[in-house]
């Protein structure tokens, strides 16, 4: 970071959690992030498996398919865009919190926040001009098609307040505070349920029943959310008197945050084009591709809990000028998910038909997914190191060669797979194997890079 015109405080804040993310066991404050971060992540997921359970139960199949299929790629191509964007203000924020510079945690909070409300705006309406032409794109089944676009275009009319929740979320985690956003998303989760269960059984609405939930629920987290930070004692305190976009917080949140949206946006339109080919063997394989994302989505919240949680602990550390430090996190780190990934590896493997049971009744649909699932899981550890290396780099201010990696270890690899391979043999498993062909691909890459240095500038901050 090059900011050596910036002028600290005179009287910086203290603050007894900076204190142990920078000092002492860097296991404990590993899984002082992560437990609050990972509880977390299950109560996202549990938010988004209930709107499948509930209609895939009580709705029917196709229903299934219209909130779980390309309709959830589609979604997650907008939203993690804008998240990974707003990401580099909470790598400014860790940093400035590591280093006490409490004028610049203020400045980074107001436009952060200012960026989440504008943008949210812009995302809605590119979001619903989309809809239509990106499930015509996708090859979205016939008798899916009319549910998904219903589904989709109440959906994102939630995108300005999911955008403040998330962006609120890491102002809370890079001072280290992970357990207030937690609160907030196990209340609106409970809330979700409740609503699903009254529009979607009670009040037979459908998926625009389970996408009018969201909806709601979207909007009580960012208000909450913004009510705690206006009332909070701390630098990252909120008043809607300050909230403008500071041009060089702003600029430098943009040279972090843009590389790491561009990313999640390629790696999103490679899963696009994949439900596309997955789209193209019929309702019960995107059912069950669907129903298997939903369990694939608790190895990748396990996964994601551990990279924001050593993007926090590297930002912060960073910042302190820690950076032997920052290297034995991201070790240590990567010890721990690769533990978890061979626990739950085993157990999903061990558990497979009951847990499809869950999300259908249809045979063909069970059958599919094991299937989809004894060929995936085996090859989840592929992915570990892009996660946690990646989050390691990005939490030290540089984003813009992981997303090259990114880019060309899994999008344009995965294109080629899926225009050369697959059309010589065209089946469900030759689709799949696009997976731990890129992950192992862009893992190499990114430890050679991590082994290189050249991501660590140290003195950057001043």
């Amino acid at each position: 970071m090059r900011f050596s015109h910036i002028i600290k405080d005179s009287g910086p804040e203290k603050n007894s959690q900076a204190f142990s993310i920078t000092q002492g066991s860097i296991f404990k404050a590993l899984l002082y992030f992560f437990f609050p971060i990972l509880a977390g992540t299950f109560f996202q997921q549990l938010y988004n498996t209930v709107d499948a359970l509930v209609v895939g139960r009580f709705v029917g199949k196709e229903a299934l398919a219209a909130v779980g299929g390309g309709s959830a790629v589609f979604v997650n191509l907008i939203v993690g865009f804008f998240v990974g964007l707003t990401s580099g203000g909470g790598v400014l924020i860790s940093q400035f919190y590591g280093s006490q510079n409490n004028r610049d945690i203020s400045r980074a909070v107001h436009t952060s926040i200012a960026l989440s409300l504008l943008g949210g705006l812009v995302m809605t309406f590119i979001a619903l001009i989309l809809s239509k032409p990106i499930l015509i794109i996708i090859r979205t089944p016939e008798e899916t098609f009319n549910l998904s676009l219903r589904y989709l275009l109440i959906f994102f009319t939630s995108m300005v307040p999911m955008f403040v929740y998330n962006t609120t979320s890491a102002i809370f985690r890079a001072t280290g505070d992970s357990f207030t956003p937690l609160l907030i998303l196990i209340i609106s989760c409970f809330l979700n349920i409740l609503l699903d269960l009254i529009f979607v059984i009670i009040l037979k609405l459908g998926v625009s029943g389970a996408a009018l939930a969201t909806v709601i629920c979207q909007c009580e987290s960012a208000v909450v959310s913004l009510v705690l930070l206006h009332k909070s004692k701390k630098s990252i305190k909120f008043n809607f008197k300050k909230l403008e976009l500071t041009p060089h917080i702003f600029k430098e949140i943009l040279r972090i945050g843009f590389p790491a949206g561009v990313q999640s946006s390629l790696y999103t339109v490679s899963n696009l084009i994949i439900q596309s080919c997955i789209n193209s063997f019929g309702t019960n394989n995107v059912a069950a591709w669907a129903a298997y994302g939903k369990l694939d989505s608790v190895f990748w919240m396990l996964i994601s809990a551990l990279g924001i949680s050593i993007t926090t602990f590297a930002g912060q550390n960073y910042g302190a000028k820690k950076y032997v430090r920052v290297k034995k996190g991201m070790f240590e780190c990567l010890g721990l998910a690769v533990c978890l990934t061979l626990f739950f590896s085993f157990a999903f493997l061990l558990l497979a038909r009951p847990l499809f049971s869950l999300f259908s009744t249809d045979l063909n649909v069970i059958e599919s997914g094991i299937e989809i699932l004894h060929f995936m899981v085996p090859f989840w550890s592929a992915y570990i190191s892009i996660e946690i290396i990646s989050g390691t780099i990005r939490g030290c201010g540089q984003s813009f060669i992981p997303m090259l990696i990114t880019v060309f270890g899994v999008c344009v690899l995965r294109l080629i797979w899926l225009f050369t391979a697959v059309p010589l043999h065209n089946t469900m498993r030759t689709v799949l194997l696009v997976y731990p062909i890129t992950w192992t691909a862009t893992s190499i890459a990114f430890w050679l890079y991590y082994i290189s240095g050249k991501w660590l500038v140290k003195g950057a901050r001043q």
